[in-house]
């Protein structure tokens, strides 16, 4: 099961790791899922590839309904505008999906954002520092 996650899904969350370098990823997909483990690389079950994922810290608290942890993933499906940045077929030439973010607007406990950049306006927006 995964969702779009929010600030306070977020507060158990430790650190953010990357797979992959995002430097020149337009955006990625970001989804809350249910996992047994705390840390660690989860197991990916989508189309496409897993391009990071958070840790939780060693007290994050197991859903009560579940008895699962709810971490971020982050991943891009075959058709997504990082994969295809040259193809004028791509579904996302400009926008992006609902659940997309810019990576560089990612950080442990911030669910990320939708720039100019993600959503491919044609706009400079600088790398944060």
């Amino acid at each position: 099961m995964s969702a779009i996650p929010q600030e306070g899904d977020l507060v158990q969350e430790a650190e953010v790791i990357w797979l992959e370098d995002t430097t020149d990823m337009d955006y990625v997909r970001q989804a809350l899922d249910k996992v047994g483990t705390r840390k660690g690389k989860p197991r990916y079950e989508r189309d496409g590839r897993l391009i990071g994922y958070s840790n939780l810290t060693p007290n994050a608290p197991r859903s009560a309904d579940s008895g699962l942890f709810a971490r971020r993933t982050f991943y891009l499906l075959p058709h997504d505008r990082p994969n295809r940045p040259d193809d004028p077929e791509c579904p996302y030439r400009v926008g992006s999906p609902l659940e997309a973010v810019d990576p560089r607007t990612i950080e442990a406990g911030k669910a990320g954002s939708k720039t100019p950049r993600s959503q491919a306006t044609g706009e400079i927006v600088p790398a944060r520092s």
